[in-house]
């Protein structure tokens, strides 16, 4: 498939991770059409704000739909007539699965059944879709391959993006759909979710604020930058799976392969925002896994790409877009 001018859809746009694919593909020339069903899952002004700045100037539209909602999903579909499709949209974090699981079903499972529906009957060329790194659950092994056992995940969160893989699976081998799922591993930058590690601890950095670390900060993390997540976003959705394969289905793992501990991640982000951390140290949560950690090696082989953004490099990114952000955020 070559890279030319497509009609794009994309779903969870005013996402972290689906804001910045839908403003890259439009600079690229092609026709986005985003979507996002603006929850509150943490603050939806954010979402607005990424609107206005990183889709509104490409001229992307993003209107609320709610994927769960079968006939909004195929009106939805009506409207855009894509010829490719990037589902991002989902529930995320592991903790908040504990807290509210029906969301994770909601979202994860039963939106993305109407989202494969669709991509059926309107005869999609590639539908490429987020997976996480937290299908590996507890696997010992590292770094992690994507033919390492994944049945045995450690949190609902986890458990609902393998069905994904297996849903997506059925779909292509049903009906020949092509389809590319995406593990991303911890993924941070610019416009980033404020529930995970480098916003939320920058801000309680800022603020004076101690910093809970759980398993002693021995934790490990394959913290991956935006920029890096959406090189190979763009890389694999123009590189189906070939027909010939059967099913026409791949995983790929997307990760930056150099994992750190979180306490080495909060004295990286204590030197890059210049200030002293205090930290809560708290025992093991569940859901939480000892390690992530990427192998890259299928997805070199096949697109040439492996992410390489330290994390220092990309942490002072983040500091650059943070301050510019909080003179002007939301109050």
């Amino acid at each position: 498939m070559t890279p030319g001018s497509h009609t794009i859809l994309v779903t969870g746009a005013a996402g972290f991770i689906g804001s910045a694919v839908s403003a890259r593909l439009a600079l690229l020339g092609h026709r986005v059409t985003g979507c996002d069903n603006f929850n509150g899952y943490y603050d939806p002004r954010l979402k607005s704000s990424r609107v206005e700045a990183l889709l509104a100037p490409c001229d992307v539209p993003c209107p609320a739909v709610e994927l769960a909602d079968a006939a909004q999903v195929n009106a939805l579909f009506e409207r855009a007539r894509p010829t490719l499709v990037v589902h991002l949209a989902a529930q995320a974090g592991v903790r908040y699965s504990l807290v509210n699981p029906n969301a994770y079903l909601q979202s994860n499972i039963i939106a993305f059944g109407h989202i494969l529906e669709a991509c059926r009957l309107h005869r999609i060329k590639h539908l490429l879709y987020a997976s996480s790194s937290s299908v590996y659950g507890g696997n010992a092994k590292v770094p992690f391959s994507e033919d390492d056992r994944t049945d045995e995940p450690v949190s609902l969160y986890g458990a609902t993006k393998k069905a994904n893989e297996l849903m997506a699976c059925s779909y292509s081998h049903l009906y020949r759909l092509p389809a590319t799922g995406l593990r991303f591993f911890t993924v941070y930058g610019p416009w980033g979710r404020p529930d995970m590690a480098c916003f939320s601890f920058t801000e309680k950095l800022q603020r004076g604020e101690t910093i809970p670390v759980f398993a002693g900060g021995r934790l490990r993390r394959d913290f991956t930058y935006i920029d890096d997540i959406v090189e190979g976003v763009l890389r694999l959705l123009f590189k189906p799976p070939p027909d010939e394969v059967k099913p026409p289905h791949s995983v790929f793992n997307i990760g930056n392969n150099q994992p750190v501990t979180v306490i080495d991640f909060i004295h990286t982000l204590e030197r890059v925002l210049g200030v002293t951390a205090r930290l809560d140290l708290q025992p093991m949560q569940p859901g939480d896994v000892e390690a992530t950690h990427a192998d890259t090696a299928k997805l070199q082989a096949w697109v040439g790409y492996k992410p390489t953004t330290s994390l220092a490099s990309g942490l002072t990114h983040f500091r650059d877009w943070y301050n510019q952000w909080s003179t002007i955020r939301p109050a």
